[in-house]
């Protein structure tokens, strides 16, 4: 089939060498993205390459947008792909859709919403910042109120998931307030894509964006995102759109081509259209999801169990990453690197919290009994410490 050449290849050392480099040991991965792919995906994406002009990519393309629109309920949106990370099309959410110097209302969470900040800023356009203390969600009622202080503002964003905080926001309800004031809702879901609820068409969004490397999965290198058509017809107002992340090429190119108009990265996108395909073997969306849920509940049991406290406000937790208070006397970067001398990559706290936070990401292949493995050792790692301490 096309797995054509061979396996024995001359230069094998030289292969040794990089692998020795990049992973000098095993380690088991619960960071915050790249996170571990699973293993199918790995295997599918051994294959050798082949044109992004050939029939076979138009079929691939085709193929992973139709699965993808399926997840994303987005039937009466447009999903397309991008060889860029998840910024590209935060970037691309400012400079498609909103005017030159025009305003929009960022809300901010964490280190995430803080960036989108900075694009608004950085193609020339005013945010308006609705900002909630580290570890809390926007409520609706906040963002009502700050629409009503900013009736001129075009569109919102919204950080779906905060990976520096652990926070989930309340989407569904935001959007609902944002649309009540008939604004553009952009969603930064870069981290929450694939591991928490996304509805496109009935939540009525504008801009929903991913990344490959979060909950899906998969190697980076590979943006996602589905647009309402309102979007485009923003667009082509819209001056300067730049020729990269131009939306309206992109989608014209997709209609005409089942393609990019510039190289995709094929092997990405052979990943998740794996996945894709192993989410219907599951059962679906929501069987997906449940083993998400279920792995979050199981960390978090098992970190409050050991007797420490989670940073975000109950009842709004990440489905893909649990951030954790570190003891008092404790700093976090301390048992990030303890838990690394016992093998697992863990994450790093993150922005203004990452003095007195670790974060366990639980995203991309983490069987169970790696998780049991963790929390063992995250118990024995902070009775460590603390003894140091006394």
């Amino acid at each position: 089939m096309w797995r054509w050449f061979s396996i024995s290849f001359e230069y094998r050392e030289v292969v040794d060498e990089v692998l020795r480099m990049v992973w000098p040991r095993s380690m088991k991965l619960f960071t915050a993205g790249p996170v571990a792919c699973f293993p199918e995906v790995l295997e599918a994406m051994k294959i050798q390459m082949f044109s992004h002009r050939s029939r076979e990519y138009r079929e691939l393309h085709r193929d992973t947008v139709k699965r993808l629109s399926e997840f994303l309920e987005a039937r009466k949106g447009t999903v397309m792909l991008f060889p860029s990370s998840g910024t590209g099309i935060m970037e691309a959410s400012i400079r498609n859709c909103i005017t030159p110097g025009g305003k929009v209302l960022v809300t901010i969470i964490g280190a995430f919403g803080k960036r989108y900040r900075e694009v608004v800023e950085w193609n020339g356009r005013k945010a308006v910042v609705l900002e909630k203390p580290p570890g809390e969600p926007v409520l609706p009622e906040e963002l009502d109120e700050a629409l009503k202080r900013n009736p001129d503002v075009e569109a919102v964003t919204i950080t779906y998931n905060e990976t520096s905080t652990g926070v989930l926001n309340p989407l569904r309800e935001l959007a609902k307030v944002a649309k009540e004031h008939d604004k553009l809702v952009f969603v930064d879901a870069v981290s929450a894509m694939g591991a928490a609820d996304i509805k496109f068409d009935e939540w009525n969004l504008d801009i929903v964006f991913a990344s490959s490397q979060k909950a899906f999965g998969l190697p980076p290198g590979l943006a996602m995102g589905a647009f309402s058509e309102r979007v485009f017809e923003i667009a082509k107002k819209i001056p300067n759109r730049g020729w990269y992340f131009d939306l309206i090429l992109y989608r014209e190119y997709q209609e005409r081509e089942w393609s990019t108009p510039s190289t995709p990265p094929i092997p990405q996108i052979i990943g998740l259209n794996v996945i894709l395909r192993i989410i219907e073997r599951m059962g679906g969306k929501y069987s997906w999801l449940k083993m998400y849920q279920d792995r979050a509940e199981m960390v978090r049991k098992g970190v409050r169990e050991i007797g420490l406290e989670l940073f975000a406000k109950p009842g709004y937790y990440s489905p893909t990453i649990t951030v954790v208070k570190s003891p008092p006397g404790i700093k976090g970067i301390e048992v990030y690197e303890a838990m690394r001398k016992r093998g697992f990559e863990i994450a790093k706290g993150y922005g203004p919290v990452k003095e007195y936070t670790f974060r366990i990401g639980h995203m991309g292949y983490i069987p169970k009994e790696y998780i049991e493995e963790l929390l063992r050792n995250l118990r024995e790692v902070i009775a460590e410490l603390k003894s140091k301490t006394k």
